[in-house]
């Protein structure tokens, strides 16, 4: 089945652009396109969307909040934020809002495309290194290192699964998280799996915001006091 996707922008010419570069693909649909956040919450009530690319400056509605909007819905489409510049705290905010990640609008095709095919899988595709220049740049709005974890959730993960979010949010990969911890790579990634699940998150990006806001981990990437 092909990935049926909106495109939200208020540029006509850049949704043009996507939308040839995905019209080329044999798994891919552009089914929708909207001009700002309010239009594109109008139509996924009543067209079937699996990824919105959206983003952020728009009038009327700007594409965090009309981000916050469509997550918060059952069922709810997967949204990538496209910033025109690195560490916009646009991105920062659209990552709380529930976005599975974040893309510059100047990122080339091929990786446009294997950013649509991951989160639509389920994956993330915010690198996490990427992510935490993003929470460190913004540290003012997160909990100092001695703030006490906030999210009584947090109480709910085991030992093991403490450890491995602890590194999650550091910025490591699953496969560096196996080293560190000497387990296999499956291991790690179901112990991922039960976090999201425990917590009631979306993906890895989500697990790194959550760490940082309840001071589990401080700004600079290590644990919290």
């Amino acid at each position: 089945m092909s990935i049926r996707v909106m495109l939200v922008d208020d540029q006509v010419l850049l949704r043009t652009g996507f939308r040839m570069v995905l019209a080329a693909q044999p798994d891919m649909e552009v089914v929708a396109e909207a001009g700002d956040g309010a239009e594109a919450i109008g139509i996924l009530r009543s067209t079937a969307v699996d990824v919105v690319l959206m983003d952020v400056r728009m009038p009327r509605l700007d594409g965090v909040e009309a981000t916050r909007r469509i997550c918060a819905e059952p069922n709810a489409p997967k949204v990538l934020i496209l910033t025109t510049f690195d560490l916009d705290e646009y991105a920062f905010s659209g990552l709380k809002a529930g976005a599975s990640g974040f893309m510059l609008k100047d990122v080339p095709p091929g990786e446009l495309l294997a950013a649509i095919r991951s989160v639509h899988s389920g994956d993330a595709v915010v690198a996490p290194s990427t992510t935490r220049r993003l929470l460190d740049r913004f540290s003012p709005m997160l909990p100092s290192a001695g703030s006490e974890p906030t999210n009584k959730a947090v109480d709910r993960l085991t030992e093991r699964e403490r450890e491995v979010m602890l590194l999650v949010a550091q910025g490591l990969s699953n496969g560096e998280i196996a080293a560190r911890l000497v387990l296999s790579e499956a291991t790690v990634k179901t112990h991922v799996g039960r976090i999201l699940t425990k917590l009631n998150l979306r993906d890895r990006v989500q697990v790194v915001v959550l760490a940082y806001e309840t001071g589990l981990v401080r700004a600079g990437g290590g644990p919290g006091k």
